[in-house]
Order: structure tokens, then sequence, then C-alpha cells
């Protein structure tokens, strides 16, 4: 297995289902459902150590009783913590409401963010790097890790040259149009000459991966969703788990389908050691 390191947020999730479709400017009836871990790094972090990786998380959470009981939740997980970084700010937190038919919606009420850009994630030694975060002064960083390191990176930002990567992924409904009418030559802009490939997800349609000289697309499993929340965090770490294991592109993009698919079936923001199981046998079977 792979050593992959994880740069990004770990959250308190704060959980209201919604009894109907989410409509603007009206009254809603919910129920609280609780806080969860969460967070992008956590949502694609704890799911890779699931399938036997070793992975770190490169990020910062409040000195509080709020951030250093969600760096044990996600210690217990498996996951190496030994990256976060304590700052003297309120941990991240979100409100995430969850509509009658699995729709999230995600409100981010605080947000941990270091003063200067994480360099100890030069210091760890690592087959992959994900970037899950969206600073826009990472590019130095990237660009010197990418020199020995396989670089996966989450996009937004867009800037150009904002997020030297190997391959970068993104929700097509994150992307200007600008974007999306010639996406691997707008990904190389972000990206750089290093980049191989651009993957674009569009949520129950499945996902295209786009390179220099080739478009692949594969088709999203079909299922009723409970709770689409961490979905594309789960499909990031279901792409990171073939990417690492050397799995030809159109399998890669079909296994990160299948992990994004089945994240929506749980009540969770994160995928479950159970779930993580019955994904690694079904592959195993094909």
């Amino acid at each position: 297995m792979a050593r992959i390191v994880v740069v990004g947020s770990v959250a308190r999730d704060e959980v209201v289902r919604l009894d109907e479709r989410f409509r603007v400017g009206t009254h809603l009836q919910g129920t609280w459902q609780g806080p969860r871990l969460g967070g992008g790094a956590a949502c694609t972090a704890v799911p890779l150590a699931y399938a036997g990786h070793d992975v770190v998380v490169v990020g910062s959470l409040g000195d509080d009783d709020r951030g250093h009981q969600l760096t044990a939740d996600l210690a217990a997980t498996g996951v190496d913590t030994s990256q976060i970084e304590f700052v003297d700010q309120p941990s991240t937190r979100s409100i995430i409401l969850v509509d009658s038919v699995g729709e999230r919606t995600v409100i981010n009420v605080t947000r941990t963010v270091e003063d200067i850009p994480p360099e100890r994630l030069l210091g760890s030694r690592a087959d992959c790097l994900y970037v899950r975060c969206r600073r826009s002064d990472l590019a130095p960083l990237l660009r010197e890790a990418a020199a020995s390191t396989f670089v996966v990176a989450h996009m937004p930002p867009c800037e150009p040259g904002g997020m030297p990567a190997h391959v970068l992924v993104a929700s097509a409904s994150d992307l200007d149009d600008d974007m999306l009418d010639d996406p691997f030559a707008a990904g190389r802009r972000v990206a750089g000459d290093i980049l191989q490939w651009l993957v674009l997800t569009h949520g129950a349609e499945g996902a295209v991966a786009y390179s220099a000289d080739q478009t692949l697309r594969v088709p999203s499993p079909t299922v009723v969703p409970v709770d689409t929340t961490g979905a594309g965090d789960a499909f990031a770490a279901g792409l990171l788990h073939a990417l690492v294991s050397h799995a030809p592109v159109e399998q890669t993009l079909r296994t990160a389908a299948a992990w994004g698919a089945e994240s929506t079936q749980w009540e969770r923001s994160i995928l479950s050691e159970e779930a993580v199981k019955r994904l690694l046998q079904s592959r195993a079977s094909e």
C-alpha cells in the first residue's frame, strides 16, 4: 500500500435533516442529527486509511476543545494526525442541511486558516500528495513537491499557475463556462505543463477524464441518494486509491465513481469502514 499525504481541512459537521426539498426563502422543518467528523481532508483521508494506505493529514485546527476532539476522532480511524497544527483560532465548523432527496447544503460557520502555507507538507515522504485546499499561495510548495512526488489537486482555486499538479480534479458545477469549453487547456493554465489528466465529475451523470489526446467517460452507478455530503471527497479517495495502485485510467475513473456513489448511501460525511471493505471486495471479484 502507499504513503499518501492529504492537505486540507478537518471539520465538525453539524447536521440537520430536512423533511422536504430545500427551498430558498421558506420556513423548513428539520431534525437535528448532531455533530460528526467532516472536512475535505478528513473525508478523503479516512477511506484511504480504511483501504490500508498509510495516510497523513496536513492541516490546522483551533487550540480548543473542538479541535482536540476532532484530532482524536481522526486519529481513531488510523490516519496520522501528527502534522495537524493547532492555532489560536476557532476550529472549523460547518452546518450541513440534508434535504429529503439526500442533497446537501454546506454552510461554513468558522474555518481555521494558518497564516502561512504549510511548508511541513514537504517534509513527509509520500508516494502521492493530494491537495484539497482553497489556499491560493501553495504553488511554490507544490512545484517543489511535484519534482519527486505524484501530485493530485482539487480545483478551485483556478488561478493561472496556482496549482501545479499531475492530476487535477474538479466538479463541473464549480467551474466557469470558459474552463468547460476546453477543460484540458484550462487545466494546463492552472497546473502547468506537468498536468497529465484533468478529471471532472458530473454528479449522477458520471465523470470525464481529459488528457492532451484522450477523453474518457464513465457513468456513475445508479443509486438513490440518502446523503450526498462528502461524495466528491469519496470520489477523490477512490481515484487516489486506484492511481497509487497503478490502475489504467478508465478503471481508475470507474473506481472513483463507485466510491463516490457508495458514499451517498450512508448518513455520514465520511465513507464507513464497512463500505470501503465492500468496495474493495467488489473490485477484487471483477
